[in-house]
Formats: C-alpha cells, sequence, structure tokens
C-alpha cells in the first residue's frame, strides 16, 4: 500500500497545498533561481508561456536564449512568427544559437500570423516556437496551448503589460521588469501556488 501512495504522490500531474507542481518535461532555463519556481524545474514543454514585458529590449528574448540554444544544439527548429524586429544574428550566434536551426516566417495579417504559430507548435520537429500577436484572447489561447501539447513544442508569446488583465489559458505567465541592471520576474501564473518575484543578473547563466 506505501509503495502504490509513493507512487501517486510522485506522478507529475500532482501537486499538494502551495507547492509547485512536478509537470514533465521542461527545459532548463539556464537561471538557477527561475529552475526552482518553474513547474518541472525550467521552461514547460507541450505548454504555452507568456512573457508580459514594460517595454521591449529589457531582456526578455535572453532570458529564453540558454533554452534556445540548448534546443538548436540538438538539432531542433526554433521558429519566430513575425517578430516585431529582425532577429540580429550574430548575436543570437553569440548567445549559442545554432543559426542553421532558426526559422523566421513572415505573415502578413493577424489571423495568418496565429495560423503560423499553431501550425509549428504543432509541429513534432519543432523545439520552440516564438510569437508576438497583436492581441490574444483565451479562446485563441487556448488553441495555442492544445497545439502546444500536441506536438510537445515550448511556446513562448511576447506581449506588453498591459495584456496582464486579459484571461490566458497559458500554462505558465511572468512579468518581467527592468532593475538596475537586473531583472525582476513576477511569476503570475504557474502550475502550483504564488510564488514571490525574483531579481535576475540575466549575465549568470549555468553552463
Amino acid at each position: 500500500m506505501a509503495a502504490r501512495l509513493d507512487a501517486l504522490l510522485a506522478h507529475p500531474a500532482l501537486w499538494r497545498g502551495d507547492a509547485c507542481a512536478r509537470v514533465a518535461p521542461a527545459l532548463p532555463s539556464g537561471f538557477a533561481e527561475l529552475d526552482r519556481v518553474l513547474p518541472g524545474g525550467g521552461w514547460p514543454q507541450g505548454a504555452l508561456s507568456e512573457l508580459l514585458y514594460e517595454r521591449e529590449g529589457i531582456g526578455e528574448f535572453s532570458l529564453l536564449a540558454p533554452a534556445l540554444a540548448h534546443l538548436t544544439g540538438g538539432g531542433r527548429w526554433v521558429v519566430f512568427v513575425s517578430p516585431p524586429y529582425i532577429p540580429y544574428a550574430p548575436a543570437l550566434e553569440q548567445a549559442g544559437l545554432d543559426l542553421a536551426r532558426l526559422l523566421l516566417i513572415r505573415a502578413a495579417s493577424p489571423q495568418d500570423r496565429l495560423w503560423a504559430l499553431e501550425q509549428a507548435l504543432r509541429s513534432d520537429s519543432c523545439g520552440a516556437a516564438l510569437g508576438w500577436p497583436d492581441a490574444l484572447d483565451e479562446r485563441v489561447s487556448r488553441r495555442l496551448q492544445l497545439a502546444a501539447e500536441r506536438g510537445n513544442t515550448l511556446g513562448v508569446l511576447f506581449a506588453p503589460a498591459r495584456a496582464r488583465p486579459h484571461p490566458s489559458a497559458a500554462a505558465l505567465r511572468l512579468l518581467l521588469q527592468p532593475a538596475g541592471g537586473r531583472l525582476t520576474v513576477h511569476v503570475l501564473k504557474r502550475r502550483g501556488g504564488s510564488v514571490a518575484p525574483l531579481s535576475l543578473d540575466l549575465g549568470r547563466v549555468l553552463t
């Protein structure tokens, strides 16, 4: 009986009280402080995450770069769907990403952008799909969440902080704020209880 109970308590979908849910699999972020509060110990694969920022260029991509470098290093594709700026290849290469495994998709309309993002998330050859939607309601985010689950893909949406009040089906929502050369990360939603804000030094990446 005790062995069966231990097996039940070890199930990745089970969480107790305000503990962080142990959801597998996860992709280490490269930041030990962040991994300690993320379900499974990293970015949730097969799930949708939202990164909300007060303004662009505060480190939102640097937060993801170690995980994306790991994916491309393993031969997985990383797809950018209509980013607001053309990714700067030398900076990506310096961050460790394999440029040969990056795919940039330019879509003209919001509908085409969402369609391309959904297809990338559904593809089991895609390690991560990144999107910058103009607007995202709960119904659309649920479609993207289901697509990420089907493809076992890390899905990441970038949006301004004003999107915070909008309902979302994303498994993880983070609010990012600059703070004296560091990045403050507020965990707005995770598969588990609440957690205090984190202060990260983006220059200190685990290898």
